[in-house]
Parts: structure tokens; C-alpha cells; sequence
């Protein structure tokens, strides 16, 4: 492993830190750090691993023990005809956004670990093409660029920039996910991503990996001043839905390019992507509200139904908006889950999604620890239940430095046919912004935690958790410092059940030995 000088350490934590806000204490007995300013960011140098450090050497690098596969059944999820195959399609897997996969991810037997950097640019979102490479949208301080990159050296194939940032704009670009945090795939490789400058960006992979922006569809016209462009999907019938960060939603025809909008209530913000499936439901959630959306023959958004949820009364520590930090979850024919932003515990609540339904609300579980409970990731369908994990506390990388971490917490819901329950809590796992997956090819779901260390060491682990029990199956070091951290990359597994994960100085990759 290639080991990072201490001084250059230093700097890469001061560089990220003053991004985000100051770094404070693991507690009031501790001091605070002197300050660093001016240093430069992570010193990621790209095509090479990530950097390691010395103090790779004083954790443990594997905890637990291999597993023997337990496939876990579950509702069908129907391919979607305008998307890649389930599992490949997206940052949430599919039409329903499930977070789980088909396929068995690692067991633990002889885990191999590797990875490659790409300077500070971290792929976010990642989708896999009919090639089985990866596609990813990767977001730095200069914006936002699409990677295809081979699956198994972590090699870049091509690359190409989607859309700068304007950093005198004043937004954090650790927490801005305006015009490029979301895309989906297409079954032909096609790549639909939003953009900073509010369009909608048409990407193509080639069988040999190379990529071209073959058009882009303006929204500018139908935007307020200061509104972004957040999330893009498509519908059973081919049109790619666009939605605001100000609430405002539009389908585009992409053989016509005609543009039908609506408006939802003033002052309901979209900060999470969204679900569809095979019913012409489109569903996104607002920082007030659940819907339902569906379109005229003509193509025209409109509200089937709208559900308020209970969204606080302040911007929790570890979400992005006073709301909910959940895309909407697809369970079966029937259900729609999401998780609130309640006090003094978040719920998680699953209505009926059908339009013909009189009475939509089926169960609402408090979930997590009192006064200290929020989730900025979707819900994990696994099975007829609901894995849910606590972000709390998670106000920036600063949070995990220095040995410090987030609250700890993972719960599992079942839904029942008279409601809902809570099958376990787990409150020794500490996930701050994992986005964990589900495989049911084995039955284990997958985070990227990071414990509490006295010590001071910045640890940070993959780790798999028994769907059934909530017990801890294995843990696995991918290293320690700051240029581990995922801040909110989600987890994903290829079509082989390799495992990945992005941090903010590159990709991971775990895989069995």
C-alpha cells in the first residue's frame, strides 16, 4: 500500500474540513485542534489507490467470521422497459428503488480490498452497463463528469464533464446536490443525468467504453431564479420526468422535446431522487409531502393523491433539508415507504400506493434512538420489511474526524398484514451515511461504518449485517483517514456481486478472495 507523509495528512484533514465547517472535539474533555487554514484538499493523486496511512496498522483489519448464503425472498420487482437491468440502473437499483440486489455480494472468505484514486472527486452515483463496466457520475469542486471505468482494475476507460460549478455561487459543494447528484441508464447505454447549467444531458457508452454527450434538452425556460434541476426518471411509457429543487415537476418527450410542467404547493423543496413502476405511478417526496403523480394521455404531470408526513421542526444533524431524507421505497404491487423527520424519533410509515384506495395509511413505526434519530438514505427493501439506518449527527466530514463518529443505529420493520413492527434494532452499528444495500442472494445488507476510537484513528469498514437476526457477520478495513470517508456514496454490488463504494478521494473495491 502506498503510505501517505503525516504532514500531508494534516493537510488533506484541514483542506476538507474547512469545505464543510470546524472540526470540534470528540468531547468536552478534548481539545479542539489548532487551526489549519489555507492547506490544500485530500492529496489524492488520481490512477493510483487511495492513500493509505500508518495507522492501517493499529486497527483491526477484519472482525467476524465468513458466512454461508441465506437467500432471502422477496417481492418481484418488474424490469423496467426503459431502463437497464434491475440492479444496474441507478444509485437506489431499480424502478422501485429497492437498494437491494439479486445477487450475492461478499461472504467474507479471504476479503480482498482495493482501490483507485481520482483526486477529490467522488462517484456518487453508479450504474453498471451491458458491459458489466461501471458508469459513474462523479461530483468535485470543479463539477460534475461521467467515468466508465473497468470493473475490476478500477482503471478510467474515458470521461467526459457534464457540468461545471460556479463556486462563486456560494454554495458548499459537499452538500450541494444540485444538477448532478442523480442519472439513470437506459437498456442501450444511455446515460440521462441533469446538470448544473438546467438541462437534461443525453450520454452515451459505447461497446468500447467511450462516451459522447449526444444531446441535451434546456428546462432553464420553466425555472425559477435560484431553482436546480435535483432528479431524473422515466415512466413505463419512455418519458424521462424532471424535478426542481423548488418543487416543480415536467415530463419531456424525447422525440418531440415538448416539456409539460407543473407546479407543487409553494415552499415544498425535492432533495432525494424518485420511484416509479408499471401502474404509470411516478412518486417523489417533497420536504412536506408523499405523492403520487401520474400523466394525462398528452404527457401533462398531475397529483393522484398527496400524503403530509410529520417533518419536524428543524433541520436535523446528518440531513440535507427539514424533511425526509428517503426516496420513496416500491415494496410489491402495494406498498410505498418512507421514512419522516419526526420527534422525538423518526418513523417509518408505509401507505398503499394504488389510486383506488380509500384508506392509504398502513402502519407509522418510531424507529431509532429518542432525541437523536434522522436518515438522509432510502429505506432497504428486503424482503416484506424495511432496513433503516441512523445518519444523526453527520453535519459534514468534520463529524468523523479525530476518532469521533455519528449515532449509532440499524433497525429492521416488518410489514405485516395488520401493520407494521420492529424486528430488531442494532445500536452498536455506526453507519454515518453508508446508503446500505441489500443482498438477497445471501441475506446479509451491507454498510460502511466507522466506531468510535479513543484513540483517535479514523477508521472505516465495510460491514455486513444478517438481514434476519441484525447480528454483525463481519467487518472489513478499507483504511484509515479522511479519504475513507463516503459522505453519503452509496454502496453498490455488480453483476458478479463484487461490492464497491466511493469515498470523497475515490472507489473501493471488496470482493471475495
Amino acid at each position: 500500500m502506498r503510505v501517505l507523509p503525516a504532514a500531508r495528512v494534516v493537510a488533506a484533514v484541514a483542506g476538507l474540513a474547512l469545505l464543510s465547517g470546524p472540526i470540534t472535539p470528540a468531547s468536552a474533555d478534548d481539545p479542539a485542534p489548532p487551526a489549519l487554514p489555507g492547506l490544500p484538499p485530500i492529496p489524492a493523486v488520481p490512477l493510483l489507490p487511495i492513500p493509505s496511512l500508518p495507522t492501517d496498522l493499529l486497527v483491526p483489519q477484519f472482525e467476524g467470521a465468513a458466512v454461508t448464503p441465506r437467500p432471502l425472498a422477496s417481492p418481484t420487482v418488474p424490469q423496467h422497459p426503459y431502463l437497464a437491468p434491475n440492479g444496474t440502473s441507478s444509485m437506489h437499483n431499480d424502478a422501485y428503488s429497492t437498494d437491494a440486489y439479486a445477487v450475492s455480494g461478499p461472504l467474507g472468505r479471504n476479503l480482498k480490498v482495493t482501490s483507485r484514486s481520482y483526486g477529490v472527486r467522488e462517484c456518487a452515483t453508479i450504474a453498471f452497463d451491458s458491459e458489466h463496466r461501471i458508469v459513474g457520475l462523479c461530483g468535485g469542486l470543479e463539477g460534475f463528469t461521467m467515468m466508465v471505468i473497468d470493473p475490476v482494475t478500477l482503471d478510467v476507460v474515458d470521461e467526459l464533464q457534464v457540468s461545471q460549478r460556479e463556486l462563486t455561487s456560494g454554495a458548499n459543494p459537499l452538500t450541494d446536490i444540485c444538477g448532478g447528484t442523480y442519472f439513470f441508464l437506459d437498456p442501450n447505454d444511455h446515460a440521462f443525468a441533469t446538470t448544473v447549467d438546467l438541462k437534461i444531458a443525453e450520454i452515451s457508452v459505447a461497446p468500447d467504453g467511450t462516451l459522447t454527450r449526444e444531446r441535451d434538452w434546456s428546462m432553464a425556460s420553466y425555472l425559477a431564479e435560484g431553482d436546480c434541476l435535483v432528479a431524473t426518471g422515466v415512466d413505463w411509457k419512455g418519458r424521462v420526468w424532471w424535478f426542481s429543487q423548488q418543487g416543480k415537476v415536467g415530463t419531456l418527450d424525447r422525440a418531440t422535446g415538448a416539456v409539460k410542467v407543473t407546479s407543487l404547493p409553494a415552499g415544498e423543496g425535492i432533495f432525494n431522487s424518485i420511484s416509479v413502476d408499471e401502474t404509470g405511478g411516478v412518486y417523489p417526496i417533497t420536504t412536506h409531502a408523499t405523492y403520487r403523480l401520474d400523466a394525462t394521455a398528452a404527457g401533462q404531470p398531475q397529483v393522484t393523491w398527496r400524503i403530509p408526513y410529520d417533518r419536524g421542526t428543524q433541520l436535523k444533524p446528518g440531513t440535507l433539508s427539514q424533511g425526509s431524507g428517503t426516496s420513496p421505497t416500491l415494496i410489491g404491487r402495494r406498498w410505498i415507504a418512507i421514512a419522516d423527520n419526526a420527534e422525538p424519533r423518526t418513523n417509518v410509515i408505509v401507505y398503499d400506493r394504488r389510486k383506488q384506495v380509500v384508506n392509504r395509511h398502513h402502519c407509522t413505526v418510531p424507529v431509532l434512538a429518542d432525541g437523536a434519530s434522522a436518515t438522509e438514505n432510502s429505506l432497504v427493501a428486503a424482503g416484506n420489511s424495511l432496513i433503516i439506518e441512523n445518519n444523526y449527527g453527520y453535519d459534514g466530514v468534520q463529524a468523523t474526524l479525530l476518532g469521533r463518529s455519528t449515532t449509532p443505529g440499524l433497525a429492521r420493520v416488518l410489514i405485516q398484514a395488520n401493520g407494521c413492527r420492529v424486528a430488531w434494532t442494532n445500536n452498536q452499528v455506526i453507519a454515518p451515511t453508508s446508503v446500505a444495500k441489500a443482498s438477497l442472494g445471501n441475506g446479509l445488507v451491507y454498510a460502511y461504518t466507522k466506531p468510535v476510537r479513543k484513540d483517535l484513528i479514523d477508521a472505516w469498514y465495510v460491514t455486513a449485517i444478517d438481514i434476519r437476526t441484525g447480528k454483525v457477520a463481519w467487518s472489513r478495513l478499507t483504511g484509515t483517514g479522511i479519504q475513507w470517508n463516503n459522505h453519503y456514496a452509496a454502496i453498490y454490488l455488480g453483476p458478479d456481486g463484487t461490492l464497491y463504494v466511493a469515498t470523497v478521494a475515490g472507489l473501493v473495491r471488496v470482493s471475495d478472495g
